[in-house]
């Protein structure tokens, strides 16, 4: 059945801006036993309204049955699914590698490649930020994990419809034709 094969999903929730409604989202997937792989927040052009990104993995199945409970809860406006395709979908890292004067120009080197921004420089670390897919961080840091990672901070996903409208001008309808399409 395909509902059962597990893959990475990305919602993004348009929410009141009025505390406890992130504790209200959240706790419905722990009271569920769903695990959150990454979680990113913040106020939307309009103050009143935040947008809650979570990216999980689950089945098909599961992510449906989510998405109508989350709706279900007091100050949600919208849920919308956010496919590959159809957002741009990005992360910051902020790492602190070990580095001294031999290793330091390697680093240096391997962040130009992947566009990363030094902040700060010490005699014994590095710690540069970058943003990009999940995959290209994710290569970034595999080939710079054998410098010795001291410190590192990730934002979780932030995803944005691609095209001219933003998510409030998206037809409820339409989200949940656009869901059930295979990309």
């Amino acid at each position: 059945m395909q509902g059962d094969k597990k893959k990475r999903y990305t919602i993004a929730i348009l929410v009141n801006n009025r505390a406890g409604v992130l504790m209200r989202v959240v706790g419905l997937f722990s009271r569920r036993g769903y695990n959150i792989d990454s979680l990113s927040v913040g106020e939307t052009e309009d103050s009143r309204i935040s947008r809650i990104t979570i990216v999980l993995t689950a089945s098909r199945d599961i992510v449906e049955q989510i998405k109508r409970q989350v709706e279900k809860l007091v100050d949600v406006k919208r849920v919308f699914e956010m496919t590959s395709m159809g957002s741009v979908q990005r992360e910051l890292v902020m790492v602190k590698l070990r580095a001294d004067e031999a290793t330091r120009p390697n680093i240096v080197e391997v962040g130009e490649i992947f566009k990363a921004k030094i902040l700060d420089v010490t005699p014994s670390t590095i710690t540069l930020m970058l943003t990009g897919s999940l995959e290209k961080l994710d290569s970034f840091l595999e080939l710079t994990r054998h410098y010795g990672i001291v410190e590192l901070a990730r934002t979780g996903i932030t995803a944005l419809e691609r095209g001219a409208r933003g998510l409030t001008e998206v037809n409820p309808d339409e989200n949940l034709e656009n869901n059930n399409k295979e990309i």
